[in-house]
């Protein structure tokens, strides 16, 4: 549920927005429920965190991830967007901090990085990809 606070011309409201669904939005104002019926689909919007600091420490999107099968860790997407190029290939042997994957998410170029030292056991993506956050990358293995 997202509130928000409007003025109109003096007054406060405080609008409680419910859910969405096509084009009709259920919503409270000021405490009093109402169905109100746009011109347009209300589509979901989903919000982006973004990195604030190249050095940052890793999202957990970024962080290792063990898989089932062994010592291999997946290097996930840490926002939406679309794959501008791979610097790796499978077989290829990577140290930790290594460019890996070059993604671009709204206008900004996003270097991902290998988070540990190992050989590429797999590329999941290529140049082209749009991906969604959490995505698997690559993975690495020993």
């Amino acid at each position: 549920m997202k509130n928000y606070k409007f003025k109109i011309n003096g007054n406060t409201y405080s609008v409680d927005i419910n859910s969405t669904e096509g084009n009709i939005i259920e919503l409270e104002l000021n405490g009093t429920p109402y169905k109100v019926e746009v011109d347009r689909e209300m589509k979901p919007v989903k919000t982006v965190v973004r990195p604030s600091v190249a050095n940052a420490a890793p999202k957990p999107q970024q962080q290792a991830n063990k898989s089932a099968a062994g010592n291999a860790t997946s290097v996930k997407a840490p926002l939406p967007g679309t794959i501008l190029d791979v610097y790796v290939n499978e077989g290829d042997t990577v140290s930790e901090g290594q460019k890996i994957v070059l993604l671009e998410a709204m206008k900004m170029e996003n270097q991902i990085n290998a988070d540990r030292s190992g050989v590429v056991k797999s590329v999941k993506v290529r140049k082209g990809d749009v991906i969604m956050e959490g995505d698997v990358l690559v993975t690495i293995g020993e």
